[in-house]
Formats: C-alpha cells, structure tokens, sequence
C-alpha cells in the first residue's frame, strides 16, 4: 500500500517520519496530476503547491490551527490530505466536491477563497476571534497561516490587512505565506512583482552569496549547510524590505520544493509570536515538464492524457463570446485610435491576446485589482479616451463603489464587456454571473444590454462604445448559437432602448399546443432568447428579444400587455431586481394608461434567491427550469 492511501487526515501524516513526507510528496503529485487529467480542474497551481501542503500541514495542527488558502484553486492538495482523496475525481461536477475550499464541505475548510486577496483580513478576524475566546495563551495556543499567491498580493486589500495585521498586533499569533510562483493565472505585473524578482536576481543578494561562500570555506561542516540552505537563506541576506515595513518579521525566500527547509522554517515560525511573513518560492506545475513551460495552458484543462500532453485541436472550431469581444476589440481599436482595454489579470480568459499583441500600448493588464481597475479606465475617460473594462460579471461586484462613484455618477464614457455572465458551471457558485443585472440597473446613467447572438453581441459593443455615458454588455461563458461575424466592430450599432420582436401571436390552434389559446407573450434576456424563440413556437406565442435591461422598452412591454393575457419575463440573472422585475416596474408605473379592459397575468423565470453550486452549465440551467423544455412546461402549467 502506498503511504499516501493511509493518510485519511493530517493527523495521520504528522504520525510519520520526516523522511517519509518526501516520499508522500512524490506519490501526492503523481496522484494530483492522474487525477486531474481525468476530471479536469486547477492543476499547474497546485502541482506547484504539493511540497508547502504538506509541510503546512506536517508542522501545524489543523484543524485547530486555522489555514487559509488565497486563492482556493491552490488547494487540492489541501483537499486530498484532510480525507477527500477519494472525492477528488468529483471535483467541480454536480454533486462533487468544490474546487475551492468550502466551510460547509469540510472542518478543514476555514474560509472560502475562491476571489483573491481575502486570506490575510481572514485569518487577522480569527486571530483577534482567538484572542477573545482565550484560544492564544499558552503552548497549546490557536496559530492562524494565510497561504497567499504573488498574485494575489497584488490587490489593494491584502495591502489593507497587511496595514491592520502589522502594527498594534504584537499578541496576535499570524504568518502571512507568500506562494511566489511567478504566476496568477496570467503573468503578474506591477512593481510588487518586479521587486520580487529583484530580491531573487538582484546583486545584493549574488554579491553577499559569494562572501558568504568565502568566509565559510575553511569552516567545511558549515560550508556544506549552508549550501543545502543556499536557496531558503536569500532574505536574510537581504536588507530591510517591503513587509518589514508593515510590521511583520520577513523570512526567506526559501525554496518551497525542498521539505529539508521547509518543515524546519515552518517549526520555527510557529514558535514565534505577532506577525510573521514567510516568502517561499514554487514553480507552477512543478514535476510535470509540460505544465512547468506553459502553466497557463494547464492552469485549469479538461481532460487529458498525461503523457501526449494536452492536444491543440484541429480546424477554427466554434467561437465563444469571449473570442468574439476579442476580434470585436481589435477591429474597433483599428478603426478608432482612442480605444483602449483594461483587464484585471484575466488577459486569456477576456480573450484579449490577439489585442494586447497588436495593440501593446493600448493594453492595460493592472493586476488582480478591480476597484483600481474601474477608477483607472473612469480616469481616462475624462480626456477623451475611449476605455473599454473587460472584466468577469463576478468580479465586477468588487468594483461596484468604483463603478457608482468614479464613473456612472460622473457620467463618463466606459464600456464595461461582462464576461461569464450568468451560471459558469465548474466554478459555482463563487464564480456565478447571476446578479448584474440587478446591480447594474438599478445605476444612474447606465445602459446595460444582453445579446442574443454573436453579430448582437459585437452590434451591442459599438452601441456602448459610440455611447457617452458608462454602458455594459453582458454575455455568457462559452459559445453562442454560432452567428459569423466578419469585421465585427463595422456591424453597426442599435437604437437605444429598442428591443426587437421575434415571434407574434398567430391564434392559429392547430400549430400550438397551448389548447386554452391563451395569448402569450415571452420577453427574454440575452442567453434565454435562443430557447424562448424555440418555445414560442410550440405554444404559439408572441417572443420579443429585449435587448436592453436598462433603458428597458417600455412601449414593448406596454404593447404585451394589451394585446396578450399573459407576460413571461426569462433571463439568466436572479429573479429579485432583475430584468423581469423592470418590466413589473414599467407595468406598475402606467397602470393607469393600460386599458382597463385589460386583463394580464406577469410571471418571471430566472435564476432562484439561493446560491447555485457547481456542476454542466446545461445541467444547472435545467434544474433551474432555464431550459426550453422547462420554460415550455412552466408556461403550459400557467396557461392551464
């Protein structure tokens, strides 16, 4: 039996001896990466990660020791070594268990983390929690780690607890660990990074090895440790740096493959008291040659073979919103010399590689921070610059105040190109898309628009760009129905507020099995107009493609309600405050000009008031009644 099948928890690794943890590592890896081809998920991040888990876990006594991991998809490591090995093939599907920690799948899990930057205001709450509940006096007292990325380090609220965390918290047991792969998802920018990179190669620190290598060569036993910790000791060779700065003791970098330091630093930190930061240096997709040179291509893949490697596929293939905002984006920078993009550190997954390749002084990647993100582009749209924010609906929630205060309030021209708006699948629930549209309508100055298609999609995008005043377009994650598009930033752009009729209501009984002949109207969203259009053919129904959340259509919505006795609203956002609740909204406010003769009924279809976990998109939307088979039964149900 391999060492790795008898440990159900970290208790049982900590019953081992040291030596054996390096054997556990080579047999966690290989577990980590079979299993992961074969279910797809995070895997160079956490094929970087095996060594530092261990020796984590090896060293502190969780779960009374609290472990936070910034961000989450570090942490299957994590997940295998507190009793879920077994589940791992589960990860990200419907039923399985998640790909970031979850405080309600296991003790283990101390805080959800899949958004960066939470871990250091995490685990300070916890600290200051142990203070108060007498949890930190004595040996036995409660330690708190934040294990966080060099990407993640790079938002402005890691720097706010660093701020907290350092000074006036001398009692408080913290070590802040800084994983320094080099890498997020993307490659880090910004001056944090390149100081990182400068206490590795600078000359500091290769003029005082070589000192170092002079003064100890008479002295041969010393000579020889200090080789084997050659890699762990550059920081203390270091002058004063960064973090020191805000209050902490900084230790490193040390090697964070080599279990002969890592666990002896760890031990040593965990006897000290206040805050301590520990500066250790992985490599993304370490072990596994493929990921180690392109860690971005195995960041997160399907399944693959490991020894073929992940296999580019043959022909164009099927564009997805993200690739058609791309080619929109490098068509409209071509013909208008003042657009320029801004990402937070989601470059490939915006699909902005082509743009940042062609247009590099017009590309802006700042990093893991969207609150700077929004303020940024609000900056440059107030000299005549034309910023386009290409930001996930879920992340945009971290910009809101930015997005009210710093842009929509001063009316200033931004496009905002909503990427996985709606259910995401694998990512769950962390990750979901199901509140922009409330959040967004309900600002001042604002007009925000879901497609139906891909032509849409790039029609709505030169219809926010040409627009002055801040604008959105959100689209789902993936592919569309598969419109071509050629030179998508010259197919012109849409009346404002103007939504499009589909389908009208034929009273034709024979082509509808709607047997009460009940007069059907269906006003669909975005994703939703695709199986809406397929539904109000059977039950014989007028569809409208909205088009527009805000400035929604009222003489549409008004016209609906005269001529029809009942309303469905569909869309891929939650229900309370969504789309469906303006068109409620505008029926309610013309109540009086609606004649009186009129006699409607208006039920709305979207997403429920709970969070949806992970699991195929297509499964999710099915259990949410968001399929054209559900909308069809639901609808017949409420003509009946």
């Amino acid at each position: 039996m391999k060492i790795l099948e008898r440990i159900n928890s970290p208790e049982d690794l900590r019953k081992l001896p040291r030596n054996d943890v390096r054997k556990v590592s080579t047999e966690l890896r290989t577990f980590l990466l079979e299993s992961v081809s074969k279910s797809g998920g995070h895997l160079s991040s956490n094929l970087g990660t095996v060594e530092l888990t261990l020796a984590i876990h090896y060293v502190f006594n969780t779960p009374f020791d609290k472990l936070v991991w910034d961000v989450g998809h570090q942490s299957y490591a994590h997940k295998i070594l507190t009793g879920r090995r077994n589940k791992l093939s589960s990860i990200r599907k419907f039923g399985g268990i998640s790909g970031f920690p979850k405080r309600s799948e296991s003790v283990y899990d101390d805080f959800g983390t899949a958004h960066s930057s939470t871990s250091i205001s995490a685990v300070l709450g916890m600290a200051v929690a142990a203070k108060l509940n007498r949890l930190n006096q004595g040996k036995d007292r409660r330690r708190h780690v934040a294990i966080i990325g060099d990407g993640a380090l790079s938002a402005g609220m890691a720097f706010e607890a660093l701020n907290n965390a350092g000074h006036g918290n001398k009692d408080l047991d913290v070590l802040v660990i800084l994983n320094d792969n080099d890498m997020s998802i993307s490659q880090p920018v910004g001056a944090l990074s390149n100081y990182l990179a400068r206490l590795l190669t600078g000359k500091i620190y290769s003029s005082a090895r070589e000192f170092s290598k002079q003064v100890l060569k008479n002295i041969p036993p010393v000579l020889e440790v200090a080789r084997k910790i050659e890699g762990g000791a550059k920081g203390f060779l270091t002058p004063s740096t960064l973090f020191e700065a805000f209050g902490f003791n900084y230790f490193g970098p040390i090697d964070g493959h080599d279990l002969n330091i890592l666990i002896p630093a760890l031990e040593n930190l965990r006897n000290l008291k206040g805050p301590q930061f520990l500066h250790v240096v992985t490599k993304k997709g370490h072990g596994y040659e493929k990921a180690e040179q392109d860690p971005i291509l195995y960041h997160g893949p399907g399944s693959f073979n490991p020894k073929e490697g992940i296999l580019k596929k043959k022909g164009p293939g099927k564009k997805t919103y993200s690739n058609i905002f791309g080619d929109w984006l490098c068509d409209i920078a071509s013909l208008n010399k003042s657009v320029v993009a801004i990402t937070p550190a989601m470059k490939e997954g915006s699909g902005m590689q082509e743009f940042a390749k062609s247009f590099p002084e017009r590309f802006f990647d700042v990093g893991i921070a969207e609150q700077h993100a929004v303020t940024f582009a609000g900056g440059l749209a107030c000299d005549g610059i034309k910023p386009v924010v290409a930001i996930y609906s879920t992340f945009l929630q971290r910009g809101y105040d930015q997005l009210i205060h710093d842009v929509a309030l001063q009316n200033l021209s931004v496009l905002f190109a909503i990427d996985r708006a709606g259910l995401v699948g694998a990512d769950g629930a962390t990750h979901a898309g199901a509140y922009d549209l409330s959040y967004l309508r309900c600002i001042p100055n604002m007009v925000v628009m879901a497609p139906k298609d891909e032509l849409e999609c790039c029609q709505m995008l030169n219809t926010g760009i040409s627009f002055k005043g801040p604008s959105a377009v959100r689209y789902p994650r993936g592919q569309g129905p598969g419109i071509e598009v050629d030179e998508p930033g010259r197919t012109g752009v849409l009346e404002l507020g103007k939504a499009e009729i589909l389908r009208t209501f034929s009273g034709d009984q024979n082509k509808s099995e709607n047997t009460n002949m009940t007069k059907i109207a269906i006003l669909a969203f975005g994703s939703m107009v695709t199986p809406c259009l397929e539904v109000g053919e059977k039950v014989d129904a007028t569809v409208v493609n909205m088009r527009f959340v805000k400035p929604i259509d009222e003489d549409i919505v008004l016209s609906c309600a005269e001529k029809h006795d009942l309303i469905v609203t569909v869309e891929e956002n939650v229900i309370s405050g969504g789309a469906g609740s303006a068109c409620a909204e505008v029926l309610s406010n013309h109540k009086n000009s609606i004649n009186k003769h009129t006699s409607y009924r208006i039920y709305h279809l979207g997403l429920p008031d709970r969070h949806i976990d992970h699991g195929d998109p297509k499964e999710l939307l099915r259990l949410q009644g968001l399929d054209s088979d559900n909308i069809f039964k639901k609808i017949i149900q409420l003509c009946a």
